[in-house]
Parts: C-alpha cells; sequence; structure tokens
C-alpha cells in the first residue's frame, strides 16, 4: 500500500477517457475517493450519463477498489454556461479565434471547477483533489497548464487555510500514454471500458462506435483521442510504465 493511500482523493470526474482514467489512477492509490461532475450547460451534455454508467462499471473490472470508491457529487453550473459564448455551450461551428485559441476555450471554467472542488473537499475532509489537465495534447487552454494549476493550488490553500494538493496526473502525457496508464492500472478491460463507457467528443455524437470509441471523429478532441488510441496501438506491446 502506497504512503499516500491513507488519504482520501476528490477527483474531477466528467465523464470523459482523461477524468476516468484520473479516477482509475485515484482508486488504485487512496483508501477513499469521491467524485465531482459539473452541469454547466455543455453541448456534449450526454458526458453525465455516462459517467453514472462508468462508475458502476469500474469497480467491475478493477475490483480490489470497489470499498474505495465513495460518493457522488453533480453541481449545477449554468451560470458558467449562461456567460460563456462558446462553442462548448453554444451550437456554433468550432473554429479558431483571433486570439490563437479555439472557440472551445471555456474562460473560467477550470479555475471554477478547482474552487468549488476545494470547497466540497475541505466539507468531506479530503486532502487530495485529482483533475485530469494536461499540457501535452491541449489546444492551448491556458487553464490547464501546470503554472496554473500550481498557482491555484497556492490560492485555495491561503484561502481556506488549508494543505490541499491538486494532482494532475495526466499533466505529461500524450494521449497514447494516457491510454498506456490506463491499461497499466486495470488491463485490458479498462482500456476497453474507457474506450466504450467514456465521452469526448465535442458535439455530443453518441451513435457511432469507432475504435477508439463513440464519437463523430471530426471535432478537435474525436481527433485527438483517435491519433492517441492509434499510437497506442501502433506501440505495443506497450514500453515504458507512465506511471513511474
Amino acid at each position: 500500500m502506497r504512503e499516500s493511500a491513507r488519504q482520501g482523493a476528490l477527483v474531477l470526474f466528467s465523464g470523459g477517457q482523461d477524468s476516468a482514467t484520473c479516477l482509475a489512477w485515484a482508486l488504485d492509490r487512496f483508501d477513499h475517493v469521491e467524485t465531482l461532475g459539473f452541469d454547466y450547460g455543455q453541448r456534449h451534455r450526454i458526458e453525465l450519463e455516462c459517467r453514472t454508467q462508468f462508475r458502476e462499471r469500474i469497480v467491475e473490472v478493477m475490483p480490489a477498489t470497489r470499498a474505495r470508491l465513495g460518493d457522488d457529487h453533480v453541481i449545477d453550473l449554468s451560470v458558467l454556461g449562461a456567460i460563456s459564448d462558446t462553442a462548448m455551450t453554444r451550437d456554433i461551428e468550432i473554429v479558431t479565434t483571433a486570439s490563437g485559441l479555439p472557440n472551445t476555450f471555456v474562460p473560467g471554467r477550470n479555475l471554477m471547477f478547482m474552487t468549488i472542488a476545494a470547497a466540497i473537499a475541505y466539507r468531506r475532509g479530503l486532502r487530495v483533489i485529482v483533475g485530469g489537465m494536461c499540457e501535452t495534447d491541449f489546444s492551448g487552454y491556458p487553464d490547464c497548464r501546470d503554472d496554473t494549476l500550481k498557482a491555484l493550488q497556492v490560492a485555495l490553500n491561503l484561502g481556506m487555510d488549508s494543505r490541499f494538493v491538486l494532482e494532475t496526473p495526466l499533466m505529461w502525457l500524450d494521449k497514447a500514454d494516457t491510454w498506456r496508464l490506463a491499461r497499466s492500472l486495470g488491463g485490458d478491460p479498462l482500456v476497453d471500458l474507457i474506450r466504450m463507457d467514456t465521452h469526448t467528443c465535442y458535439l455530443g455524437e453518441r451513435g457511432l462506435l469507432n475504435d477508439w470509441g463513440y464519437g463523430c471523429g471530426e471535432c478537435p478532441a474525436c481527433k485527438l483521442r483517435k491519433r492517441g488510441y492509434e499510437a497506442y496501438l501502433a506501440n505495443e506491446p506497450v514500453g515504458a510504465d507512465p506511471t513511474r
């Protein structure tokens, strides 16, 4: 048992590939794990339905963790959708804006997510907050950067007089490595569960099943997931363990 296993963790779990992998990562490390999701009027709201089923099934493919999975929390954050004019919250074409960022960027989203997560963790007595932010395969979102999360950790600890630890296990992994991490945690059954029961597509497409999972195959999220899965398969057998 790892030294950190005595701690409890709160995982930001959207229902997508990255957060699902983070949930498996946390279940492998901590004695007690709770999950947190947000309904912010996202266009791909189907992810909220996927997360419920994934929570039920992950303890089947990782049976040793069954007793560790605790409560789930879903927060209505519709105010974020109301103040956002983005392709994640509006039925508009996905394009690159004048700032150089895609219009899928929702300003303040991860900042709000982490702040609310810290408030819940404070109340629940959980010290570790786990998020799927990544600076390797991402669209340049400034709130996914390692520097942002480190600064936010300092601000949350000062503002709540606490010692939260913000864990981002995917920060320096590409999408192929994320698939490899899942396999190292739960073998092929976990990879298949993530492939079938998580949702990434920005357009909310759930009717078309591809080798890498459900999705339109054309939006940036689908293209990234597809490229990562193909790279993961091309590099079999898996080499270095990305958990180290």
